[in-house]
């Protein structure tokens, strides 16, 4: 006697030949055209057993599955067992796909399994049967379903009851929300809980682990792995009298959104939600923002940009409420009998994120590496004879890009020129004074003229004023030569570049500001000031020029061993990122087109200004006290030249912050 099995090169279809196998008899697969590169893998996987695996050609819409008459007849008498998996299994596809597979597919399943006269017919149905049911969905309940407006919910549920009313010998497994291999972590695609993987990555980006989040407690999820529905299926198909009966292959343990995205927040050590909210207030906020939504499409079109941002269908979004649990009490007494139990989520949930930041992330199908961002493309780096801005300039040539760097020294410039030719790569130097308005706008017309266009623009000339404000009572100067290089210098930078941009399609921008923006330290004003100012105008630019193709960026840089710092003398005993780590910044933004780039402290002080502004305060203030102010800032002799176990510490704990 054999096995035949329909979707035998899908996701649990692959894991359940490799589990029949191991019972040593013939295996027929149903295999499209478009699908025998597939299964020559999976036979590869296979070793021993691959001798046991038949293709059979097909199709699930084509009448009898498009099996020809020669098959049919090789197959007549022998199935012991119809496996019938294959299926859309995707909330997001289109109704006429599902009804063409699900139900369609299932129809033409029988038909064949009647023309050769196959024994016990086993579909492979889904949760979705039960639609929206309020309550614990058994494993005798099915005509109970509740809501099954969603095209994938009621495809599920018609293929179900044409095999409830096949006539012939059938049983039917519903699987919980397949994820990976529990052991190995292996994922084919981006489903179920995968698509808010993205978001608990933007989090741990943007905040240190150790930061409570307020979250949502959401509706009920049930997880499983794929190595235990295969394991499962192959134990429950060949028991003995279970005909007519259908199986949950479900966790036993109830959970809820929020509680489930901990787990994986832990997994990928990001922030995990210490409140969550009860589905009810999340139901009214759903309700508001549908309600708005529909009413203003302005609303509409944030809603969806921030879903593909974070890479989640709307369909999903419906699902965080879901009312329903499942009962699986039959499934898992003969089950455990066997030895066989769902793994508890907490003991794999590590797994299938790795697998997914290894395999499945989208952003690893985008430009990940700097050759292929800035390849051919023209790059201007405003101060790009030294420090940050040359260290970026080598690392942009030596990617392939056509660098421009501007700058007033003209000897380091040429310096920078030779390093970079030295090494192949191609640039272009320009001395000017961008604080000087006329020859600024003489520089940007000429590069326009020799270049059309630059395609990616890194604001980086700036200097920088330690000095407390009491000190600089009579020194307004302070406050307009840090506005005049790294504000008014960069905007004008900036105008002169976009209209080309646009005309050519669009371009980059990045703003470098400073940590200090997001930590407001002391003695910074001036600084933090022009910074600041710089990067409202960015964030404004990148609302104003989003649709138009120009991408705006802001990144804060902790502070940076260059000449900029070099006054301050105790800066040389404190733990300071080199200008090579500076422009590894930079580049990253550039390839992943950052919004906002800053380190986890700073993103950390950022919102705490905002949850304690009197803690942040205190704690500046502290600083403020402890660390002097520099000789060149008008402090007495060799104040900046010692450094107290206190300052060491505190400078230690708070790394690259512009401390006073």
């Amino acid at each position: 006697m054999a096995y035949f099995v329909t979707g035998g090169t899908g996701f649990i279809g692959r894991h359940l030949i490799s589990e029949l196998a191991r019972r040593g008899e013939p295996i027929y697969v149903l295999v499209r055209s478009a699908s025998h590169a597939r299964l020559e893998r999976i036979l590869r996987d296979l070793g021993e057993g691959r001798g046991l695996i038949v293709p059979v050609e097909g199709d699930l819409t084509g009448e009898l599955l498009g099996v020809s008459a020669r098959d049919r007849a090789r197959l007549a008498g022998s199935i012991r067992h119809f496996f019938h998996l294959g299926a859309v299994y995707d909330l997001g596809a289109e109704a006429s796909e599902l009804e063409r597979a699900n139900v369609l597919g299932t129809r033409n399943a029988l038909a064949l399994a009647r023309e050769i006269d196959a024994g016990c017919f086993h579909l492979v149905s889904s949760i979705a049967v039960a639609g929206r049911y309020r309550g614990a969905f058994t494993e005798e309940m099915f005509g109970e379903a509740q809501h099954l407006d969603h095209p994938y919910f009621r495809t599920k549920h018609e293929s179900e009851a044409l095999v409830r009313a096949c006539g012939r010998p059938w049983r039917v497994y519903r699987p919980g929300m397949v994820v990976g291999h529990s052991v190995s972590g292996a994922m084919d695609k981006i489903d179920g809980p995968y698509y808010l993987f993205k978001l608990i990555q933007k989090l741990r980006g943007a905040l240190p682990s150790w930061v409570p989040l307020i979250g949502f407690e959401g509706g009920h999820v049930n997880f499983v792995p794929v190595d235990f529905v295969a394991a499962a299926l192959t134990h429950l198909a060949h028991l003995p009298g279970q005909d007519g009966r259908c199986f949950h292959l479900t966790d036993p343990e109830d959970r809820r959104v929020g509680e489930t995205l901990n787990v994986f927040a832990r997994a990928a050590h990001a922030p995990v939600m210490s409140l969550r909210l009860e589905p009810s207030v999340l139901g009214s906020a759903a309700g508001l923002a549908a309600a708005g939504a529909g009413r203003l499409r302005p609303l509409q079109r944030v809603l969806e940009q921030l879903l593909r941002e974070l890479g989640i269908p709307r369909s999903v979004v419906g699902l965080l409420d879901y009312p329903t649990t499942f009962d699986s009490t039959n499934a898992q007494r003969l089950l455990s009998a066997a030895g066989i139990r769902v793994p508890k989520l907490e003991e794999y949930a590590w797994r299938l994120w790795d697998y997914w930041e290894r395999h499945l992330d989208p952003d690893l199908f985008k430009a990940r590496n700097l050759r292929d961002a800035v390849r051919d493309k023209t790059v201007l780096i405003t101060g790009g004879s030294s420090g940050i801005g040359r260290a970026t300039a080598l690392k942009l040539a030596a990617a392939g890009a056509r660098v421009l760097i501007v700058a007033r020294d003209e000897a380091r410039l040429a310096q920078v020129r030779a390093e970079i030719e030295a090494k192949g790569g191609t640039v272009s130097t320009y001395v000017c004074d961008l604080t000087e308005p006329k020859a600024c706008g003489d520089f940007l017309r000429q590069v326009l003229a020799e270049h059309g266009h630059v395609d990616i623009l890194i604001n980086n000339a700036g200097r920088s004023i330690r000095r407390a404000i009491e000190n600089t009572y009579d020194r307004l100067h302070d406050y307009e030569r840090t506005m005049r290089i790294n504000y008014f210098a960069a905007v004008q930078v900036t105008l002169g570049l976009l209209p080309a941009m646009v005309a050519n399609g669009g371009g980059q921008v990045v703003s470098v500001s400073s940590i200090g923006v997001l930590t407001n330290a002391a003695r910074f004003a001036a600084y933090n000031a022009s910074k600041a100012a710089l990067e409202a105008f960015t964030r404004c630019a990148a609302g104003e020029y989003s649709a138009r193709g120009v991408h705006f960026a802001v990144v804060n840089l902790p502070l940076v061993r260059t000449p900029m710092v070099a006054p301050t003398r105790f800066y040389e005993q404190f733990p300071l990122i080199q200008p090579e780590q500076a422009a590894d910044m930079l580049c990253h933004a550039v390839v992943h087109r950052s919004d906002r780039l800053a380190t986890r402290l700073g993103r950390f002080a950022q919102l705490l200004d905002i949850l304690a502004p009197r803690l942040t305060r205190a704690v500046m203030s502290e600083a403020f006290t402890m660390y002097p102010e520099s000789e060149a800032a008008g402090g007495a002799p060799g104040s900046d030249t010692k450094t107290t176990p206190d300052m060491a510490v505190f400078a230690s704990l708070m790394r690259g912050v512009h401390w006073s």
